[in-house]
């Protein structure tokens, strides 16, 4: 699945958080990813066994150990028919994590969120719709990294999932614990 412009919105005002995604999917999984973010001088890029990488050096996802200190991303706001409801559950899902985190960032592109899950620059990336061409490339990188990527129940992420949440290992349980009331009414 390719995404040319992850981050879309970005990309159109100048903001040089955007990229190109691109995964090859074997039934429900990406098992070859490749991420480029031209603006920032960055690639990604893991195939499943294989390990993540940035350019040549291999990437792991962070060894954060405490919510205290994650950096968060989270997805974009809902748009269109919906988007009210689905956008007050969001607001509480802030509000909730970020009494937890160390900070929450809301950078606009799943490609970047999830790239820098995988490098360990956040702990964490949540994403409350999920558009596989936007995520399959990112969720192999976090996978191979060593992190975690699930649906918002908590159960493994697939092309079918209805969110993409990512996390480094050790936060998994917690951050599943924060988020799981407010994924089912997004």
């Amino acid at each position: 699945m390719l995404d040319p412009v992850d981050g879309t919105a970005n990309f159109a005002r100048g903001i040089p958080l955007c990229g190109v995604s691109l995964g090859l999917v074997d039934g429900r999984r990406a098992v070859l990813a490749a991420i480029d973010l031209p603006y920032l001088g960055e690639t990604y890029s893991a195939v499943e066994g294989s390990g993540a990488y940035a350019g040549e050096e291999r990437i792991s996802a962070s060894q954060a150990a405490q919510l205290s200190d994650a950096m968060i991303a989270v997805g974009d706001f809902a748009v269109g028919e919906g988007a009210e409801v689905k956008n007050q559950a969001r607001l509480r899902l802030l509000e909730h994590l970020g009494r937890r985190a160390q900070r929450i960032r809301m950078l606009g592109t799943a490609a970047v969120d999830l790239a820098w899950v995988a490098s360990g620059r956040l702990e964490a990336a949540v994403i409350l719709a999920n558009l596989p061409w936007d995520t399959l490339a990112g969720v192999l990188l976090v996978r191979e990294a060593g992190g975690f990527v699930l649906d918002g129940d908590g159960t493994e992420h697939t092309v079918e999932s209805s969110a993409t949440i990512a996390v480094c290992p050790a936060l998994r349980e917690d951050l599943m614990k924060c988020i799981t009331p407010y994924t089912a009414r997004v």
